[in-house]
């Protein structure tokens, strides 16, 4: 298999302004289908918090779409001239399969930001690939559909990368959590989620200065697209210094597996290529494996030694800040996925271009 190179002057799309139209679609599962209310709460909010229309296509509230269909829903998308973003429902496990049904020169002839986490890792590394920036975070059923009101932290940096471009300052959580309650009992949306005190940013090697283009997402899927040999770039990081970026769902490898994954990105030589990297902050709960406080914060130790482990054999030299809050906690800060990321060891700040 060829791989695509590396693109040397990623574009940045231009950004919707407020009353415009935005995509709404289920690359990944059809899950507004089964839990209408977070879905519902997340479409008001783009229209009442950000000014902006939601637009569902036929796949978006669909169980079992085909990859085909999946793919067809992006390209209306992509080619529709009122349509000014396109923002995931949700993650799911298999948008994998959608890959190979993607017209990359439709997309790369109508760019537009692209938002979403998790599985959409996936068509982050797709639109990488094409030339074109896209911003990991950020999707309807989780972040807009949140109980009680959007995270600040999550909102105001929605609001920034959606709507301007330039420099934006990621801060740590004051406050973060990582439990959830049933999408399917409304009641769970009456009350703010319970939250738990933040505990800041941990840095190693951090006597440097970073900047670069960045790469990563989901390490599970980041793992499932190497063995599948898709949409992994040549030297992704070796042309500019890039910034990493990972984090890791809520199905909650252990720390092993997470050792391994960073293992095989070490063997591949992808983990060298990177002077720095951000860890997303783990996830130590979920409904399917409802740790208890103390067994989350073993679960959260055991990840970040992994990685420390992982880089120290492989990349012992890398930056890593630890903790940043980019993935299947709340609050999460958007990344621009293939856009500039700055990376202050001294200052200890992190600065991404939107």
């Amino acid at each position: 298999m060829t791989r695509p190179k590396h693109p040397t002057h990623p574009l940045y799309p231009p950004k919707p302004a407020p009353d415009d139209r935005v995509a709404v679609l289920s690359p990944s599962s059809g899950l507004p289908a089964l839990y209408p209310l977070p879905f519902e709460l997340g479409l008001e909010r783009l229209r009442t918090e950000f000014g902006l229309e939601p637009v569902e296509y036929p796949t978006t509230r669909k169980m079992g779409a085909t990859p085909r269909e999946r793919a067809d829903d992006l390209h209306a998308a992509f080619a529709d001239p009122s349509v000014k973003a396109v923002i995931a429902s949700i993650g799911g496990d298999d948008q994998i399969t959608v890959l190979p049904f993607l017209d990359r020169e439709l997309i790369r002839a109508h760019p537009k930001p692209f938002f979403g986490y998790s599985d959409n890792t996936n068509l982050h590394a797709f639109l990488w690939n094409t030339g074109i920036v896209s911003y990991h975070g950020a999707c309807v059923m989780t972040e807009l559909g949140r109980p009680g009101a959007m995270a600040p932290l999550t909102a105001a940096s929605l609001r920034a990368a959606l709507f301007t471009s330039g420099e934006y300052e990621v801060r740590p959580a004051e406050r973060w959590r990582d439990k959830s309650g049933d999408w399917a009992d409304p009641s769970t949306f009456d009350a703010e989620p319970e939250t738990r005190p933040g505990s800041g940013w941990t840095w190693l090697n951090a006597d440097r200065v970073v900047e670069g283009r960045s790469w990563g997402g989901c390490l599970e899927i980041v793992g499932w697209l190497l063995m599948a040999d898709r949409e992994i770039p040549r030297d992704p990081g070796a042309d500019d210094g890039g910034v990493l970026f990972l984090e890791t769902s809520e199905e909650m490898p252990s720390g092993e597996e997470v050792f391994r994954l960073l293992r095989n990105m070490g063997e591949r030589g992808l983990l060298q290529r990177f002077p720095a990297l951000l860890m997303g902050r783990p996830k130590t709960w979920s409904l399917e494996h409802p740790n208890s406080p103390a067994a989350g914060t073993r679960y959260a130790a055991e990840q970040r030694e992994a990685v420390v482990r992982a880089l120290k054999t492989y990349a012992p030299h890398t930056m890593v800040v630890l903790d940043v809050d980019l993935g299947h906690t709340d609050p999460q800060v958007v990344i621009p996925y293939g856009g500039t990321v700055r990376v202050d060891g001294p200052a200890r700040r992190i600065t991404v271009t939107y």
